[in-house]
């Protein structure tokens, strides 16, 4: 690495100019000031419950049905341990989160990768895998503003997946921690609110993306017996789920603070996935995307000559991180890069394009 200055697009996370410190420094005295038995004392594996019935409201669904937990992916690890097993199908979308398949692979799941389109899911694939015989337990999708691949799940394969797996039996997990984040066109219903309390969804999501990471707390909302099955295990895990960070949150939330920083938060990513785009078709030649209309993720197809490890390797030099494409795949992904712009300025986006099409054209000189 030269010693210019690191600019990375490796880490889906906001940068601190749009996270809201004051706010949660307020929220933080509130939740002290208006509850302090209830943040400081042990509570129950399920979650705070006051932030428990504020998220069940938003989502329609019973307060029985919600489990807060450490961040979403506790959540994923959580729901994993409790459906798979060693040798159990289960389906995730090509490219996916790399941690996603880390988990299952770890469990001795047998993992089956369908193709994401520009609209999502390849439903039409997952039918004939299915028609083979494939039987998952579940079916594990980011509908919103992908993570790898930035692309959302359009309402007419949000359905037709539904219609699946109410026809084959298995749990569509709702992986949707971005959602609140769409800065561009309409909104779509989740997949929660579809199946309409039929059962075949587990959704989970995360104040991550929308308050601050350090918080860490996410949440997991299903059937009744499921999230008890799930609470028990959280219970012999670690007791009591962290209350403080839990009624910080809760705060935050009900004061209102929570929509201003989702506008901020939009507002930001917004312009930064615009110049993003931009600056991308403009210095590396033969270079394709989705654009996405919200999130933290943009995936970068390269050139077929253009290998992504070497590009990694070549920007890592030059003081700019990115993620290779293969890292959220099980094959494949060699042309392909990950770039977060959720953590980088607009000037530091022109520049660290800048550097990474020096990368480029130094494999294709």
């Amino acid at each position: 690495m030269t010693g210019e200055q690191l600019i990375s697009f490796a880490r889906g996370a906001p940068s601190l100019d749009i996270i809201d410190i004051e706010g949660l420094k307020a929220a933080a005295a509130r939740a002290f000031d208006t509850d302090p038995v209830g943040a400081t004392a042990y509570g129950t594996a399920y979650g705070y419950q006051p932030l428990r019935e504020w998220i069940a409201t938003k989502h329609g669904v019973d307060p029985d049905q919600v489990l807060v937990t450490n961040g979403s992916l506790q959540a994923d690890a959580f729901l994993f341990g409790h459906l798979v097993g060693p040798g159990d199908d289960v389906v995730v979308e090509r490219p996916t989160y790399d941690r996603t398949l880390l988990n299952l692979r770890n469990a001795g799941a047998k993992v089956h990768q369908v193709t994401l389109q520009a609209d999502g899911l390849d439903t039409d694939e997952l039918r004939k895998l299915l028609e083979s015989g494939v039987r998952p337990r579940l079916a594990h999708v980011i509908p919103n503003f992908q993570n790898p691949a930035g692309v959302t799940l359009s309402l007419d394969k949000r359905r037709a997946l539904l219609d699946l797996a109410r026809e084959y039996g298995f749990c569509v997990f709702e992986d949707d921690p971005y959602v609140d984040i769409r800065f561009r066109g309409e909104p779509l219903p989740s997949l929660l609110a579809l199946d309409a309390g039929a059962g075949s969804v587990v959704h989970a999501s995360s104040f991550t993306k929308t308050v601050c990471p350090g918080l860490r707390v996410g949440y997991l909302i299903g059937p009744r017996d499921l999230i008890a099955a799930i609470a028990k295990k959280a219970t012999d895990t670690y007791i009591s789920a962290g209350m403080v960070a839990q009624a910080i949150v809760y705060q935050f939330c009900v004061s209102g603070d929570i929509e201003r920083s989702i506008a901020t938060v939009r507002g930001a990513l917004a312009e930064r996935a615009r110049v993003l785009a931009e600056e991308l078709r403009a210095r590396i030649p033969g270079v394709r995307f989705t654009e996405p209309d919200g999130g933290y993720f943009l995936w970068v197809e390269l050139p077929e000559n253009v290998d992504a490890t070497q590009v990694a390797a070549r920007a890592q030099e030059r003081g700019v991180a990115v993620v290779k494409g293969s890292d959220f795949v099980l094959e494949g992904g060699r042309h392909a890069l990950r770039l977060a712009y959720s953590a980088v300025g607009v000037d530091q986006i022109r520049e660290g394009v800048r550097r990474l099409a020096e990368a480029v054209a130094t494999i294709t000189a």
